[in-house]
């Protein structure tokens, strides 16, 4: 019965969202309005007029881009019970992130916005069902790997990690298939929580698991290593893996080494200002950018972004193959929001984008959002109490180690080594994890291990950068990455 109520939803809900598509750049244009006429009365919307706007061009007069820093006086003032700051009322939730120069972020979740969130999860299993002509899955057990929903509270709004909120909003029909056990999802250490999930899932009919890759592989190798078995053997009905957060990419090769057999992959693009898109077609990398569900948004060439008079496109204006950064105006009061993100987009009907990177370099490939500042006051500090001269290092993840767990690499040229390396390199991760409350979590919950270091050779950064026909001052190494194409540059240069 399940089965075939799952297949005639997602009927039902394609037709549904064929309409927005179909006219995705008025859905665009009316939302903006209605967003600004709805927070007119708040204190945000007073500050910036909204009351005089009734275009695009006329919002991107009264708003500029806003960063974390720039909108936080308004989300202190939310955080210490004021109403009617951002948004009408006050925010629902604060979904807790990782933060650059202020440490963790606070992003608003109002009741309007919250919905949006539930019912794009939803569309995006109605949408594989309704691609595959599969729902057989509904009938088995579903491991949600996920943060704790114990959240905590501050001046009457409740404040957790995303996914430890819309935990609590699993819809009644699937509460029965949901796995692991609330009590087991609310333990805080992560390691001891795979412990718990392994035990609690290991004899279970598993037809569909959901996290972020790196959660994933952890479940994965825990239940390899109690059982000897391979993840197909164990969960022979396992159909569907449901995955965001990160690149899924960098982990395929693993993960299809744990399966020993296909199993279909859905990639979704969730992020705690929204749920920005999802993947509709079977073997497809590209994602379908939602643009009904409470988000407007704006596109800025990466090449301008920052400047005084970079391009604000709306979606009617946007081409093929150029790379974006994405701007959010959302329905939960986040006004002309950049969350960092570059996209291109691979198709124009419908709109369909593919992640590109990140405005700043950066290094999450676990979910940790670790930055330059964080990482230069790290070796700062170590420096300080181990004498050495750095003269240039690059940081990438090493996702898939020959062994152990995985972790962050450091390239290092030191032009003057510490004297006792062990040392530096213990204080270097210690101070890593003081700058960054995330990767102390991951480390902590042994989801990492400590940062390693590679010697690069004197030179070494110079020789790799006149390889690549980079060598002078125009060109600047990246001192992080999100992946490893400059650390297998670095190889040839390490002693």
């Amino acid at each position: 019965m399940k089965t075939i109520l799952a297949k005639l939803l997602s009927k039902f809900i394609s037709k549904q969202e064929q309409a927005w598509i179909t006219n995705a750049v008025e859905e665009q244009e009316k939302l903006l309005l209605n967003l600004v006429n709805t927070a007119k009365n708040t204190k945000f919307g007073k500050d910036h007029n909204f009351e005089t706007i009734n275009s695009h061009q006329d919002y991107t007069k009264a708003v500029s881009i806003q960063d974390y820093e720039d909108l936080k006086p308004y989300i202190d003032q939310v955080r210490e019970g004021n109403k009617d700051i951002l948004w009408p009322k006050t925010p629902k939730y604060f979904a807790k992130t990782s933060g650059t120069t202020s440490g963790a972020k606070y992003i608003p979740i109002s009741k309007d916005s919250l919905p949006y969130h539930i019912k794009a999860a939803r569309n995006a299993l109605l949408r594989y069902i309704m691609n595959s002509n599969n729902a057989d899955f509904v009938n088995g057990k579903m491991i949600f790997l996920q943060g704790s929903p114990v959240l905590e509270e501050e001046n009457g709004i409740k404040m957790g990690r995303l996914s430890g909120i819309v935990a609590h909003y699993v819809p009644s029909y699937l509460q029965k298939n949901r796995m692991p056990s609330w009590e087991t999802n609310s333990i805080p250490q992560w390691e001891e929580k795979v412990d718990a999930i392994v035990e609690e899932t290991m004899t279970e009919n598993l037809t569909l698991i959901s996290g972020i890759p790196p959660w994933i592989l952890m479940y994965f190798e825990k239940l390899q290593e109690r059982t000897g078995k391979k993840i197909g053997e164990i969960f022979p009905n396992l159909q569907l893996i449901v995955t965001g957060g990160v690149n899924y990419e960098p982990y395929r090769e693993k993960m299809n080494q744990y399966l020993g057999k296909k199993v279909d992959v859905i990639q979704t693009y969730p992020a705690s200002e929204g749920f920005i898109a999802y993947q509709d077609q079977l073997g497809k990398e590209d994602l379908l950018l939602l643009l009904n569900h409470g988000i407007f948004y704006e596109f800025v060439p990466v090449e301008e972004f920052g400047k005084p008079d970079a391009k604000r496109l709306s979606i009617g204006e946007v081409e093929l193959d150029t790379n974006y950064a994405v701007i959010l105006t959302t329905n939960a009061g986040l006004w002309s929001y950049s969350i960092g993100d570059t996209v291109k987009f691979t198709s124009l009907d419908p709109y369909r984008i593919v992640v590109t990177g990140r405005i700043k370099h950066y290094t999450s490939a676990f979910g940790e959002h670790v930055i330059a500042q964080e990482v230069e006051n790290a070796l700062k500090n170590t420096l300080e109490k181990y004498k050495a001269t750095v003269s240039e290092f690059h940081i990438a993840p090493q996702v898939n180690p020959v062994s152990g767990l995985p972790y962050h690499e450091w390239f290092i040229e030191f032009k003057e080594e510490p004297e006792d390396l062990e040392r530096f390199k213990n204080e270097l991760d210690q101070q890593v994890q003081n700058q960054n409350p995330y990767y102390f979590d991951l480390i902590d919950g042994k989801v990492l291990r400590p940062l390693e270091i590679s010697f690069i050779q004197d030179n070494g950064f110079n020789l790799y950068m006149k390889s690549q026909g980079k060598l002078g001052g125009q060109f600047k190494l990246p001192r992080l990455a999100n992946d490893r194409n400059i650390a297998d540059g670095l190889q040839p240069y390490i002693k």
